[in-house]
């Protein structure tokens, strides 16, 4: 049971962090579409809609040259020369183990052969286990190099008498996420019949912003982060949908739906999905041909361009129906979307994973605005590749739309037995989820969740784990724990751990909750004695947090019962979560509160408001931020509380906000949980992310 609900806390962030991440985006979105090409809130996020510019690839390339980059003789990292060899491959992946870094001279030559050599390879990779004797498949990495670095002790270094195919999601999250897109594409490189790779729903540039890649870039290549980040957009949109063994054994990143269709993806362009969270835009919408040159200048030109922004959110395009405004999951986009109310949205949120559940196959509609589609076909594509990326499997029948990650749907054993059926497959292994022994069968075996960052959400919380693959397609699981702390640890010790982790996480859920809580705590207190019995704390927590966890058996790990009767004082107890830190008493509680619930979404904001990456922004463009969010968030923040908040932090008063600085002051810990390592997260509920819901009225 312990175990349990330590894993349903961790799953629960991680989920509703995606779903918030699709939300914002598509809010973007939405402003993108709606709002006239001057106005001011449109200029602060039109850089990251860029991906669909009309350039040739020779001008790219031009745009990505290394030559005029210098490597200075101090230099002490690895040298490479091309075409690159297994000793240099080699060599990187020691430098990376002593902690070196490679040069972005080198770091842009080798991504750009990369993006040559991808731009070579069909959609679906078709390969062979007759050349070999066997296949590593290998699932999430996500940044983290220790587990690499591991697998390849394990199980050797690729070559081609031992093939790897990697599937997906290498980055965001770790703090090593640009070292292992080294090691996999040199050897990518090396070995370009040997070793393969798949996209993943983090292979997306709207995706790092928030869990982390992004951030790291910047930081380690502080000169040319920025245009490593633009070819790393060409390189992902690039790569493989999936990979097909010995034409029985489909390999792909998240999942399938009922309609998916492998001979329809092996025909789309997958390269002008540069994030698969947004499709296409049709070309006659573009307004010009745009030079990569402009992004070389933008941040010439975008400096003078801040100072002239001003609050223009009253100027928009006239706003469309309820059907178009975006400020929901992929999914909702559709002609017939139903009003939902909370309760029932979080009934659908503790009941997915139950069998008994009915689903209704008609919800699987995700469409968004017209104006966004280039034709049905495009429509089509934008699905499928979505479903690919971002779906899960279900224990019933049927195929819904996956309203916990906001992206994807959830399908059956019945689609999955089709759908082999109908492919002539036999297995089907896919990645996405974590999983605590690092893999799970499902679907009377035929579909295989494969999960290779152990460790994932705190130390101990998880095994990783990768397959091999002979000639007979059985599959023969490796697990094991990147980090010799869990393996000094005995079990009970592991799992006690991870509670704690959990349970530190659920406090900052809680305490983020605050005023909801004590007005639900109110409803039962009603003589305002301060005082609840353990009942009703139980039933008020649930009915806000909507976590579906045994509040009553929790209760002794979150709140003490002082008085004779066991009741529960609840101002004591938010006193006893209270955060120590700065001196907030003259900031808004009310906007304090928002900060503590979304501080992830405004983080995001601030890189995107960041144009010049160099993790400063103005006071201006602060405001200009908290209007955006107040926007998306459907809330009142007045300027005084705004410049309350700026000037807490602005303490050298220098007129620009450090964004870690700010993020820092006002997290919930005082230290960083391997949860939250490399990215921040969303602290909102269910109910909150029903309330972003509805009134098409900004």
């Amino acid at each position: 049971m312990r175990r349990r609900y330590t894993w349903h806390i961790f799953q629960s962030l991680e989920y509703s962090g995606e779903q918030a991440q699709i939300k914002l985006y598509n809010f973007l979105g939405y402003l993108m579409d709606n709002f006239t090409p001057s106005c001011n809130e449109r200029n602060l996020i039109s850089h990251i809609f860029r991906e669909n510019d009309i350039c040739r690839d020779a001008e790219w390339e031009r745009y990505f040259c290394y030559k005029s980059i210098e490597v200075p003789e101090i230099y002490s990292g690895p040298h490479l020369t091309f075409p690159l060899t297994v000793d240099q491959a080699l060599g990187l992946v020691e430098a990376f183990r002593n902690k070196k870094q490679l040069h972005s001279r080198y770091v842009l030559q080798l991504f750009l052969e990369t993006w040559k050599r991808l731009r070579l390879l069909p959609n679906i990779n078709r390969i062979s286990t007759c050349q070999s004797k066997e296949i590593c498949v290998c699932g999430d990495l996500h940044g983290q190099l220790e587990d690499l670095l591991l697998i390849f002790y394990k199980n050797g270094m690729p070559s081609s008498e031992n093939p790897y195919l990697f599937n997906g999601d290498f980055v965001d999250r770790g703090k090593d996420s640009i070292e292992i897109l080294i090691i996999l594409f040199s050897f990518l490189l090396v070995y370009p019949s040997d070793v393969f790779l798949n996209r993943g729903n983090h292979e997306d540039h709207i995706v790092n912003l928030r869990y982390g890649f992004t951030k790291e870039v910047l930081t380690k290549y502080k000169m040319y982060g920025k245009r490593i980040l633009k070819l790393l957009q060409k390189i992902f949109s690039w790569l493989p949908l999936a990979t097909i063994i010995d034409q029985k054994v489909l390999v792909l990143h998240g999942g399938i739906a009922d309609t998916t269709d492998l001979g329809f993806l092996s025909r789309v362009d997958r390269h002008t999905y540069v994030s698969a969270l947004r499709p296409p835009k049709k070309k006659n919408q573009c307004q010009s041909v745009r030079s990569v040159d402009s992004d070389i200048d933008e941040d010439i030109w975008s400096s003078n361009r801040l100072v002239q922004r001003r609050i223009s959110l009253a100027y928009p395009k006239p706003l469309g129906t309820r059907e178009s405004f975006p400020n929901r999951s992929l999914q909702d986009f559709s002609d017939r979307i139903k009003v939902v109310d909370e309760l029932e949205l979080c009934r659908r949120k503790r009941t997915l994973f139950s069998p008994g559940m009915q689903r209704s196959e008609k919800e699987l509609t995700p469409s968004v605005s017209t104006d966004s589609i280039n034709s049905d076909t495009t429509k089509d594509e934008w699905r499928q590749i979505l479903d690919l990326l971002w779906s899960d499997p279900m224990t019933s029948d049927g195929c819904i739309p996956n309203e916990v990650r906001g992206g994807g749907c959830y399908w059956g054993p019945d689609v999955t037995e089709d759908f082999l059926n109908r492919h002539n497959l036999q297995l089907l292994i896919r990645s996405h989820e974590c999983k605590q022994e690092g893999y799970e069968f499902c679907h009377n075996r035929k579909v295989l969740t494969l999960f290779s960052a152990s460790n994932y959400y705190d130390v101990g919380s998880n095994r990783g784990a990768y397959v091999k693959l002979g000639p007979d397609l059985v599959p023969y699981v490796v697990q094991y724990q990147a980090s010799s702390m869990t393996r000094e640890l005995t079990v009970r010790q592991s799992v006690g751990r991870t509670e704690r982790s959990a349970l530190k996480v659920l406090r900052e859920q809680l305490f983020a909750h605050k005023s909801d809580l004590i007005l639900a705590f109110k409803q039962s207190d009603t003589e305002n004695t301060g005082l609840v019995t353990v009942n009703d704390w139980a039933s008020a927590v649930e009915s806000v947090m909507f976590l579906g966890l045994p509040w009553r058996m929790l209760r002794s790990q979150l709140v003490t019962c002082r008085s004779s009767d066991c009741r529960i004082d609840y101002y004591e107890w938010f006193n006893e979560l209270a955060i120590k830190g700065y001196n907030t008493d003259h900031i808004d509680q009310s906007l304090l509160e928002t900060l503590y619930r979304h501080r992830s979404t405004l983080e995001t904001i601030f890189r995107i408001v960041d144009t010049d990456n160099s993790g400063f922004i103005t006071i201006e463009d602060f405001r200009q931020t908290w209007k955006l969010l107040s926007v998306y968030l459907k809330m009142e923040i007045t300027d005084e509380a705004i410049s309350d908040l700026a000037v807490t932090i602005d303490s050298n008063q220098d007129g620009s906000i450090d964004i870690d600085e700010f993020m820092e002051a006002f997290r919930l810990t005082d230290k960083k949980s391997r949860l939250e390592r490399g990215r921040s997260m969303f602290m909102g509920t269910a109910t909150d992310l029903t309330k972003l819901e509805g009134d098409p009225n900004i």
